[in-house]
């Protein structure tokens, strides 16, 4: 259907001069063919039964006027091949909702070529031939290949000075090639997955003989006169056998800090932690007053009256009383020493 176009019935045919061998169609494949104004209505039929006669049936053509394309009825994934701005009397500016339409209608797998006006900058709507690049794959095409470029053609340019109102002569018609994916958007696809455990394979490698004895090592091979074995032994000597002195590993400025007090290194290694820590404990012995009665350490049933732990509960013998002294008497007053 030519949407309102009326085809002069005997018009004369003439060969379009687009190359079918070149496109890549085929005999069965089905084909729609978009087209725009001011086609030739006699240039339009001509186009169409060239394709009709590579495709080897008229019936496997469809016309569609670009501006109704997304009115029109077609059934989605149906068409092998799109050819959309082929003829060289018109210049289609595709647009990305007539782009994604046209991808609706083709199968997977299918063709599309097309053409259309670009310039060296954007202006007036006219793309260049990388931003119509760029709308194809946002469209859902692929493998994008520019074919071809060459000059419009006075029809050409008057349509586009009418459709879009550009003025000048710096435009050229290029012609690009994609085809849409093997699959169709928001297809699924089932995963063979096997979860079973796998037996492990039980059969060893075959061992090459001569490198098996290769490796092979017998008390036979250790009396050889030409293996020196050497007795771990006698690598050390009678320096390396005495004790060290504590003194000579301690490090040169460990715990030397002038008038203050011996301080140990974090993480010593040395020994002067432990030594600081046993003079600690013996200052803190020596500094725990002693009972004369020995009874102080049991409660103020045992006490003397002038004990300086009267009043205070009972502890162990050497335990530190954390609860302070209740009276005021000096340590070393009555039974303590």
């Amino acid at each position: 259907m030519l949407s309102g176009q009326r085809i002069p019935v005997g018009a004369p045919l003439r060969i379009n001069t687009v190359a079918m061998a070149d496109l890549g169609l085929k005999a069965g494949d089905k084909v729609l063919l978009v087209w725009t104004q001011p086609s030739s209505p006699t240039t339009l039929k001509e186009f169409a039964e060239s394709i009709g006669a590579v495709v080897g049936s008229q019936s496997l053509v469809s016309l569609e006027n670009m501006e109704r394309l997304q009115l029109s009825s077609h059934a989605g994934s149906s068409y092998d091949w799109v050819l959309s701005g082929l003829l060289p009397d018109s210049a289609p500016i595709h647009s990305s909702e007539t782009l994604a339409e046209i991808a609706r209608v083709m199968k997977p797998g299918g063709k599309l070529v097309l053409e259309e006006p670009v310039s060296g900058s954007e202006e007036n709507g006219i793309r260049t031939a990388g931003k119509l690049g760029s709308a194809l794959k946002l469209s859902g095409f692929m493998s994008v290949t520019e074919v071809k470029s060459e000059a419009l053609s006075p029809e050409a340019i008057s349509a586009l000075s009418q459709l879009s109102g550009f003025q000048g002569n710096s435009l050229s018609r290029v012609r690009m090639s994609a085809s849409k994916p093997n699959f169709e958007v928001g297809s699924s696809s089932q995963l063979k997955l096997s979860f079973a455990k796998k037996t492990p394979q039980t059969d060893k490698p075959a061992l090459d003989p001569s490198a098996a004895k290769m490796w092979t090592l017998s008390a036979n091979d250790m009396n050889d006169d030409d293996i020196d074995l050497l007795d771990s032994d006698e690598l050390l000597d009678a320096e390396d056998l005495k004790k060290p002195d504590p003194a000579s590993l301690r490090a040169s400025s460990c715990g030397e800090s002038g008038t203050k007090k011996k301080k140990a290194c974090k993480n010593c290694t040395c020994g002067l932690a432990e030594e600081l820590e046993q003079e600690s404990k013996a200052v803190q012995k020596v500094s725990q007053p002693k009972s004369a009665c020995g009874s102080c350490y049991l409660g103020d049933a045992f006490r003397c009256a002038s004990c300086p732990y009267l009043g205070m509960p009972a502890f162990k013998p050497g335990e530190k009383n954390r609860t302070g002294t209740k009276l005021e008497e000096p340590p070393f007053l009555s039974c303590t020493e």
